[in-house]
């Protein structure tokens, strides 16, 4: 069979499925179809199996549906995925939509039927159930596949849709107008398979496809077939670059194209992140996806991209991320400048608002929600490609997933034919549907960084390893900064793993990643910090969270001095290092508009006079004076606050094995050159915290909860001040 299919992957592997149980095969059928993006997009479509099962209670055999629940997607479900129902009781509900279809409530009645599919629940299964319930309960097969693959949603989407199946499909494949997912929906169907025993599936009007047999390996074999005949059709259709009308503008060289976007994107991200502020004034911010391959580049250089974008999406998956349209700015790369993107930019996305405010004022029902954000979500620019917005990289990734999706859709849709696009007021009811509605209320709030990027600038180890941990616990996006670009990458490693990547797949590198990125920079260097910065507008569009832990203690030579080098790179890297770092990112701040955050680490040691660290304990107290400068100098957009741990051993890259041990000598403290290095740091930590008034060593983990505070709304009017996290240090009271 594999070499049956050009445009699917043929995944099936009878020695696995034959392993398995009935609910278990529908799970790996599910799995191997969600596989292929082609076949279904992230989250979308869903599967069923209509399997014998003991009840429960009475030990009766009796028929159940296993169907893929709400949420969730189709790769990665399990079996907990699955909400599963007696079949006898789906089948009793009808009785009850009738009586109200009689009455005329018929509208209102589609969504008051999800309420009941509780009552049909088969023993005890906690999954809720998805809408596209009675879609599989309908049809005359044990087993049902409803997914959503471009080249059937193609033709879906195409003017002359109907003839189109026809002459494609012959009497095999039957077609259903465009209507909304429910109830009704699924008896339409339902009658249709029955009134036609030569259909084996139907082309859903401006949404995808269903299909359907009696055993599942032939119900999964035959989704791909019905995939490879319509994506045959429209490749020997397909007229390559003409398909869009040819190419009208010319892609930008990658580093023009580059340069051109680190400049852009934090003016981008304040400007569909300011426009959206609720009452309270606290804002939602837009973490950014950039694509540019050649297949979206395509598409926003042809002469059709204006047209086919104004017109919107098809698909009800695809709308319910991209909005109703996506904004095209017509700009020329090649004789406009930044200055004439930004403009058009400006004036398109205030259009764009105004534009999404008269479909919602022209499409609202008296009881629709509130109007939400009338910002785009997918910005298409010729010579550059697509930017896409959501509240965590997850959702900006899955967002342009979805609009490669609508692109492909256009494609074979002009193709083959005319594309066309859903009408405003139904697309208007699925996005503002009371059911997805009643979903997004049920949502947890957000976490206070979430939608935020924080940088953190040693973030390989002790304090700033921590500090990165702490602030990915409240949602951020974490960007892992070290002189080490290993160390760095190891403490994103460990975040990704705790956290994920997410869900969404799209373009490749620094813009395709998850939630924390690992970078090297020399914060002596600018040139190394501006690069660096490149890199995190490139990820996530900007930057709101600034942290810098790094820092350097050289101890006295021999004779008891600094060296004059060691004395520089010492201020170099705890002082100017800071001032680099807060400056480049200013620059981004400005640009967004929106209130940032900057903690530099200082140390108790900077109001402490000692011998044997003079050039530290001076560069410290220097550091502390920047931050009240910085707090000056970035105000009002930007909360500038330092960080004075005293002496943290425990993880510091300033604390390796031969400084500990001469730091046990200085103070006549005993030890064993035999004794691991982290009991030896155990001892020398417990030394120092006798000295405190607490009496407990100071930690990393200390000083990221210190961190987290200064970043947090907790101490959202504190600026210009040290936070000392010393256990207690009387030597470094305030004088």
């Amino acid at each position: 069979m594999k070499s049956n299919f050009q445009h699917v992957n043929y995944l099936w592997d009878d020695a696995t499925a034959d392993k398995l149980d009935p609910v278990d095969r529908l799970v790996y059928r599910s799995n191997i179809l969600g596989a292929d993006q082609r076949i279904t997009n992230t989250g979308g479509g869903n599967t069923s199996s209509k399997v014998r099962m003991a009840d429960p209670l009475t030990g009766e055999e009796v028929e159940v549906m296993w169907v893929k629940g709400s949420g969730g997607d189709l790769r990665t479900s399990k079996r907990a995925n699955f909400a599963s129902l007696y079949m006898d009781k789906l089948r009793s509900l009808q009785a009850i939509y009738d009586r109200a279809a009689e009455k005329g409530v018929k509208t209102a009645i589609e969504d008051e039927m999800v309420a009941l599919y509780t009552h049909c629940v088969y023993n005890l299964n906690p999954r809720a159930t998805s809408i596209d319930t009675p879609l599989h309960s309908f049809i005359p097969a044990a087993h049902v596949d409803h997914t959503h693959p471009n080249a059937v949603i193609a033709i879906a989407a195409a003017r002359n849709s109907e003839a189109l199946t026809a002459e494609i499909f012959g009497d095999e494949i039957g077609w259903v107008g465009w209507q909304r997912p429910g109830y009704d929906l699924g008896l339409v169907m339902g009658d249709l398979a029955r009134q036609n025993p030569t259909y084996r599936g139907l082309v859903m009007g401006g949404h995808g496809l269903i299909n359907w047999a009696d055993d599942d390996k032939q119900c999964y074999e035959l989704s791909l077939e019905i995939i490879e005949k319509a994506a045959q059709y429209i490749a020997s259709r397909d007229k390559g670059v003409q398909t869009f009308g040819g190419q009208k503008y010319a892609a930008l060289a990658d580093a023009e194209r580059d340069s051109l976007l680190v400049a852009l994107l934090p003016r981008l991200r304040g400007l569909v992140s300011q426009q959206n502020r609720p009452s309270t004034g606290s804002g939602h911010r837009f973490i950014a996806t950039v694509q540019s391959d050649p297949t979206i580049l395509e598409f926003v250089n042809s002469h059709d991209a204006a047209r086919l974008a104004e017109l919107g999406t098809s698909c009800p998956d695809h709308f319910l991320r991209t909005k109703i349209k996506p904004l095209y700015v017509d700009w020329n790369p090649q004789s406009e400048d930044l200055a004439g993107l930004l403009a058009k930019l400006e004036s398109g996305l205030a259009q764009y608002r105004l534009d999404y405010t008269a479909y919602y004022a022209a499409c609202k029902h008296p009881n629709s929600p509130a109007m939400r954000d009338p910002n785009p979500t997918v910005i298409l620019i010729p010579g550059v490609g697509m930017v896409a917005w959501g509240k965590n990289k997850s959702e900006s990734r899955v967002t342009a997933e979805f609009y490669n999706c609508a692109v492909e859709v256009m494609r074979g849709a002009e193709a083959m034919d005319e594309y066309t696009a859903l009408p405003a007021q139904e697309a208007f009811d699925i996005e503002y549907w009371l059911l997805e509605e009643a979903k997004l209320r049920r949502m947890p709030p957000e976490q206070e960084l979430a939608r935020n990027v924080a940088l953190v600038v040693g973030a390989g180890s002790g304090i700033g390893k921590e500090v990165a941990h702490r602030l990915a616990k409240e949602g951020a996006h974490v960007v892992c900064a070290d002189l080490s670009t290993d160390a760095a990458q190891t403490t994103a490693d460990e975040l990704t793993a705790i956290y994920g990547l997410g869900i969404g797949v799209a373009g490749t590198g620094i813009a395709a990643c998850g939630p924390a990125i690992g970078l090297g920079v020399n914060i002596t260097d600018r040139a190394s910090v501006r690069a660096m910065l490149d890199q995190v507008v490139l990820a996530y569009g900007g930057i709101d969270n600034l942290v810098v832990t790094a820092g350097i203690f050289f101890p006295p030579d021999t004779t008891g001095h600094i060296p004059d080098d060691k004395w520089g790179l010492t201020f170099a890297v705890n002082v100017t290092g800071g001032y680099i770092v807060a400056d480049e990112a200013r620059k981004i701040w400005e640009a967004q508009g929106l209130p940032g955050t900057l903690v530099l680490t200082t140390s108790v040691n900077g109001v402490v006079a000692k011998k044997g660290s003079l050039a530290y304990d001076t560069s410290k107290a220097a550091a502390n004076h920047l931050v009240r400068e910085l707090a000056i100098e970035l105000s009002p957009l930007v909360r500038v606050n330092g960080l004075a741990p005293a002496t943290v051993v425990k993880g510091s890259a300033m604390f390796p094995r031969d400084r500990v041990i001469s730091s046990l000598a200085k103070y006549n403290l005993p030890y064993d050159t035999s004794e691991e290095t982290e009991a030896l740091r155990n001892r020398l930590a417990e030394f120092y915290a006798q000295r405190t008034l607490t009496r407990a060593p100071i930690t990393p983990e200390d000083q990221a909860e210190a961190a987290w505070l200064l970043t947090s709304r907790a101490l959202s009017k504190t600026s210009g001040q040290i936070l000392s996290v010393d256990g207690g240090l009387h030597e470094a009271f305030l004088r």
